[in-house]
C-alpha cells in the first residue's frame, strides 16, 4: 500500500519538480494556475488525505529519531506560504515541528556569515523545520536591493560581480552537507502571477480585518516584479540538485497549493520511510515481566489486558 501510495505522489508532483541543470524561466515553463486533472470539489479530501499521511510518517519520523525534515518555503508577497503552513501541518504532532520566519537580521546575525542565522535553526533529528522564508532571500531580496550587501559589512574582495554565482555555489554545497547527515532538504516556491496578487492585495484593503497584512513595503515591492521573476528564475536554475530539488507550485488556486505542498512533503517522508524502533530480547523479558505485573493489578471481574479486550488484533501482533 506504501509504495502504491508514493506512486502516486509521485506521478503528481513530478511536473512540478524542477529538473537538476535545467535553466528556468517561470513565465515560460510554469503556469501559476496549473491544476492538472484535479477539481476544488475534491481539494478537501485530498488534502485531508495529504495530512493524515504526514501525521503518520512524522511519528515514526520521531520515533526513529535518525533523520529531519527542513521544508523551505518561498514566495513572492501574498503567495500564501502562511496559509499553507497552517493547512499542510494541521495534522502533526506540534512538538516535533518547529517554524522559523526570518525578517530583517538582527545587529547579531549581522556579526555573523550570511548563512548563520539559518544554519541556528535547523531541525533536530527526528524533527521538521520549516523555513518560512529562507536562506534563498539572500540571492533574491539581498540581489533586487543590493543595498543590504552593505549592512552585511562584506570585505571589497568578496562583493565582486561573481558574487551570486559564489552563493549559489554555498548554498548548495551546504545543503549537500545537510542531506549527507541525514536532512532531508524539501524546497517549495509558491508560484503566484501578478493579477492574483493584485486580487490578494485588494482584498487586505478592502476588509477591514484584513488591513493589519497589509503594508506600504508591499506597493514598493511589487514595482520590482520582474526584477524578483528574474531572480527567482535564475535561482531555480543554479540551485535544483539531485540532493535538494526545487518544486514550483501553482499557488494561484490555495486549495491547489495546499495539496501540491503536502503532497511533495509526505512524498519525501514516505522516501525517508523511518520506523518505529525494535527492541532486543533482553527488553522483551521486561516487557512481558511488566505485563505480568499489570496483569495481576487488574480489579475483579475487569480484562487482564482491557486494550487487548477491545483489539483482539493486538495478540497477533505480540
Amino acid at each position: 500500500m506504501a509504495d502504491k501510495r508514493a506512486k502516486r505522489l509521485e506521478k503528481f508532483i513530478r511536473p512540478l519538480r524542477v529538473e537538476p541543470g535545467s535553466e528556468v524561466d517561470l513565465e515560460r515553463d510554469f503556469d501559476p494556475r496549473y491544476r492538472g486533472d484535479l477539481r476544488k470539489r475534491d481539494s478537501a479530501e485530498l488534502l485531508q488525505t495529504g495530512v493524515s499521511l504526514l501525521a503518520e510518517y512524522q511519528a515514526r519520523l520521531a520515533a526513529q529519531n535518525t533523520h529531519g525534515v527542513l521544508l523551505c518555503l518561498q514566495a513572492i508577497d501574498a503567495g500564501g506560504k502562511d496559509g499553507t503552513i497552517r493547512h499542510v501541518m494541521s495534522g502533526v504532532n506540534p512538538q516535533g515541528v518547529h517554524v522559523s520566519s526570518f525578517k530583517v537580521p538582527s545587529a547579531e546575525e549581522l556579526d555573523h556569515d550570511y548563512l548563520w542565522r539559518y544554519a541556528c535553526r535547523v531541525p533536530a533529528r527526528g524533527e521538521i523545520g520549516i523555513f518560512n522564508r529562507s536562506h534563498y532571500e539572500e540571492v533574491l531580496v539581498v540581489r533586487v536591493h543590493p543595498e543590504n550587501l552593505d549592512r552585511q559589512r562584506l570585505p571589497p574582495e568578496s562583493r565582486g560581480p561573481g558574487i551570486w554565482e559564489r552563493r549559489y555555489r554555498e548554498i548548495n554545497d551546504w545543503e549537500r552537507h545537510l542531506t549527507d547527515n541525514g536532512f532531508a532538504v524539501v524546497k517549495i516556491f509558491l508560484n503566484l502571477s501578478q493579477e492574483e496578487q493584485r486580487t490578494r492585495f485588494m482584498k487586505r484593503l478592502d476588509l477591514p480585518e484584513k488591513n493589519w497584512k497589509f503594508s506600504a513595503a508591499d506597493i514598493r515591492e511589487r514595482r520590482r516584479w520582474d526584477d524578483y521573476r528574474e531572480a527567482f528564475s535564475e535561482m531555480l536554475s543554479a540551485t535544483s540538485t539531485a540532493w535538494a530539488p526545487w518544486y514550483v507550485v501553482p499557488a494561484d488556486r490555495k486549495w491547489f497549493a495546499r495539496i501540491g505542498a503536502a503532497a511533495i512533503l509526505a512524498r519525501t517522508l514516505m522516501t525517508i520511510d523511518p520506523q518505529y524502533p525494535t527492541v532486543d530480547e533482553r527488553a522483551r523479558k521486561e516487557l512481558r515481566a511488566a505485563r505480568r505485573e499489570l496483569e495481576k493489578q487488574a480489579p475483579v471481574g475487569a480484562a487482564a489486558d482491557p486494550y487487548a479486550a477491545g483489539h483482539p488484533e493486538s495478540r497477533r501482533r505480540r
